[in-house]
This record gives structure tokens, C-alpha cells and sequence, in this order.
């Protein structure tokens, strides 16, 4: 009866992206890669070889996935990866990401669809990305006899595997061949469960940040705006938050601020520059400016993507967008740098913000008075930052334990 009523749903869904594409550009861009995946893949797939299949709900789930491919590709080059994306924001930036020998979107996850893919694609093994769930789909590889599993997962008693009406759910979930968890509280809730295809591994997302900061990319632009001032890098940042950080600058006039919207489209970079009253500069246009106009703003707009985890590194304070909104953006790009962190109130269901907070190298505000309080004292003492860099490092680590448990399997549809 739960699959019936699943995949009633998938075609209500289905029903619901058509309706709403028609005036909204992301529904519209689902829409259409959905139906033209399996042309993409007839196009593209190789019909003698083998794939490890990677799918990723968007950008963040991606990014907690690259390492386990790049250090899969790294032991054995000749690996061929499948990477999949459900949603536009995730296909969109990186459809040519080079680490995949094929990226495409995901086909709707109705039963006849998952059963089309797998016969398509020779998987030897299909890697699913923390919240990723398709029933269908993993209906269809374990008919198929394909190994898979979960990594970075997190579970929480409120997900519908743990309600009286999730058995059906929950039976999927054991499933999967290996269920690689951030943390004990996770494995405690399978446990209780009666799971026993699950351990704790940590968050890949440590993993890819470090790998990041290692990587060292300087970006001229940035010192010379910055000079030898105090700075604050504010990342993924959303109008409230804006709002308190220009506040803070005005009244700060010897900090720089480096801002990093979330969104770059002409409304919010329009809505940043009435609050910044001409005391800026944009990024992409920072080379066609004498230095004098560069020095002299008190803040540097970066309206491009792609730079915000090496920009960190010039920050004495980050601050991390969303917590005014549905939440915090990812806060373990900037503390790797040894930079400490503040957000808004809305991070609780972030597991490294809420340690963060405990050790000493995050703090959360709530108004302005709060944010003004915390960044006086951060940017002239570092003993957060270094907390917060010796946090990160401590967690690195469960790319090596995912790939040691996954490697030695490699079996293809019988």
C-alpha cells in the first residue's frame, strides 16, 4: 500500500512541476532536464563500462560527495563516474564539473523510470548523498543486485523512517548495503531501530574544506582592498543580514567588509548598494578601478560564485548567512581558515554549529547589539578562530573510511 501511495504522489508531483513551471524558471528548468536525462545518458553513457553512480539532492550535497569521487578517481583513474542532480541549482553550476565522466539530471523516481535507468547504466555501485531517498530507485538496484549506500547521512526522530506509517520506508532503508552516519546520535536512532548496516564515519564536508584550504588560491583584488585592515567576511548572506553588518560598517569605518549575497541577480545587488550608499566596490569590476577607489571602499561586493571559500581566508571574523532565514549557510568553509564564526538564531539543526558554539569558535546573535558585541571582541582576539580552525581538523577523515569499506566491492547487474 506505501509504494501505491508513493508513487501516486510522484505523478501528483510530477503534475505539479508541469503546472508550476510554466511561470517560475527553476520548476521550468526541473521540468525540462528531467525529461531529456535519459537522451543525456543515451548520448553519453558507455555500454561496456562500468560507473559508480553519485546522486546529490543540489550544491551542498555535491560538495559533501566530491571528495569520496575525487579520491575514488585518485586510487583508480580509470573509474568512470555517473554523477546525477535533483535539483537545478545543483545541475546548473556544475554540469561540467570534470571529476564525472557524465553529469546529468535525475529522471523522476516513478517505478518505470528506475527500472529504464539501471538497465541503461552498467552500476557497480550507487552512492546516495545524506537526505537522498528515492524508493524506486533502490527498488530497482536491489532487484538488480547492485550494492548501495547512504554517506554523510544524519537521521532524526522526526523523519518519516521513525513514524508508525514509515515501516515501509524504514524496510527500504535497511536496504541499503552501508549507511555511513555523521554522528552517534544518528546510529543510536537506527539502532533502536534495529539497524545494523550503519557506523559512524563523520561529515566529508570536513574532508572537502580542508582540501580547499590547502589548495591556497589568493585572489589579488582582495588584498588590495583589504590592506592591513580588519576584516569581516560575511558569506551566503541574505537582507537582514546585510542589513545589521552595513549598519555595523558605518559605525565602523576602519573595518573593511567583504559581501558575498547569496543571490547576484540585479534586485539584491540594487537593494546592497542603497544600503551601502556608494562606499563600494564590485568584485568583477574592481580591475577597471584605480587603487586609490579600491582602498578607499569600505566594501567589497563579490558578484560572481565560486569564491567564497577562498575569500575566507582574509577574514579576521566570518559571518555566515541564512540564520535569519531557514538557516545558516555552511560555516566549516570559513572556520578552516582559523577564523571564527557568527550567525543568526536559526542553526540548530546544524550539528558542527551547535559544537562550534560549545567549544569557543562560533557564536549566534540575535539583534544588532549582540552582533556589534561579538565582532568588536573577535577582531582583536584570534583564540576563537584557532578553535575553530583545531575543530575542523579533529573531524577530517571520513572520506578515507567510506572509500576502505566501498572499494572492495564492485559488483556489477547480474
Amino acid at each position: 500500500m506505501s509504494s501505491a501511495i508513493y508513487c501516486i504522489g510522484i505523478y501528483f508531483y510530477k503534475f505539479a512541476i508541469l503546472i508550476v513551471s510554466f511561470f517560475n524558471g527553476k520548476a521550468h528548468k526541473l521540468r525540462i532536464g528531467q525529461r531529456e536525462a535519459f537522451s543525456v545518458l543515451k548520448e553519453k553513457v558507455d555500454t561496456d563500462a562500468l560507473y559508480v553512480w553519485f546522486h546529490a539532492a543540489s550544491l551542498g550535497e555535491f560538495e559533501q560527495g566530491r571528495p569520496v569521487m575525487e579520491q575514488l578517481k585518485k586510487n583508480k583513474p580509470e573509474t568512470k563516474i555517473l554523477l546525477t542532480f535533483f535539483s537545478p541549482s545543483g545541475y546548473e553550476v556544475r554540469k561540467n564539473y570534470a571529476g564525472a565522466d557524465i553529469v546529468s539530471y535525475l529522471p523522476l523516481d516513478t517505478p518505470r523510470a528506475a527500472k529504464k535507468f539501471v538497465k541503461m547504466v552498467n552500476i557497480s555501485k550507487a552512492i546516495f548523498i545524506k537526505y537522498e531517498f528515492w524508493p524506486n530507485y533502490l527498488l530497482a538496484l536491489k532487484a538488480a543486485n547492485i550494492p548501495f549506500y547512504s554517506i554523510s547521512a544524519i537521521f532524526r526522530p522526526s523523519q518519516l523512517f521513525f513514524k508508525g506509517y514509515g515501516i515501509w520506508y524504514r524496510n527500504l532503508l535497511k536496504s541499503f548495503s552501508h549507511i555511513f552516519v555523521q554522528d552517534r546520535n544518528s546510529l543510536e536512532l537506527l539502532s533502536k531501530y534495529g539497524f545494523s548496516n550503519a557506523s559512524v564515519v563523520g561529515d566529508t564536508r570536513f574532508d572537502r574544506v580542508d582540501d580547499l584550504a590547502k589548495q591556497g588560491n589568493e585572489l589579488p583584488v582582495i588584498q588590495e582592498f583589504v590592506q592591513d585592515k580588519p576584516v569581516i567576511v560575511a558569506g551566503s548572506t541574505w537582507p537582514k543580514d546585510e542589513e545589521l553588518l552595513v549598519r555595523y560598517l558605518k559605525l565602523h569605518p576602519d573595518v573593511k567588509l567583504i559581501l558575498v549575497p547569496h543571490e547576484i541577480h540585479e534586485a539584491r545587488l540594487s537593494g546592497i548598494e542603497k544600503l551601502l550608499e556608494n562606499n563600494y566596490v564590485y568584485y568583477t569590476q574592481a580591475d577597471k578601478a584605480d587603487k586609490i577607489a579600491i582602498q578607499s571602499a569600505g566594501c567589497l561586493i563579490v558578484d560572481t560564485i565560486g569564491l567564497l571559500s577562498s575569500v575566507y581566508r582574509y577574514a579576521n571574523v566570518a559571518y555566515i548567512g541564512g540564520g535569519f532565514g531557514v538557516g545558516i549557510h555552511n560555516t566549516l568553509e570559513a572556520a578552516v581558515w582559523n577564523v571564527p564564526v557568527v550567525f543568526g538564531p536559526n542553526y540548530q539543526k546544524f550539528r558542527e554549529a551547535r559544537e562550534l558554539i560549545v567549544a569557543g569558535g562560533a557564536f549566534s546573535i540575535y539583534n544588532y547589539e549582540m552582533l556589534e558585541k561579538e565582532l568588536n571582541n573577535l577582531l582583536i582576539n584570534n583564540e576563537s578562530g584557532n578553535i575553530a580552525g583545531e575543530y575542523v581538523k579533529n573531524n577530517t577523515g571520513a572520506t578515507d573510511k567510506i572509500i576502505e569499506e566501498i572499494s572492495h566491492l564492485n559488483s556489477p547487474k547480474g
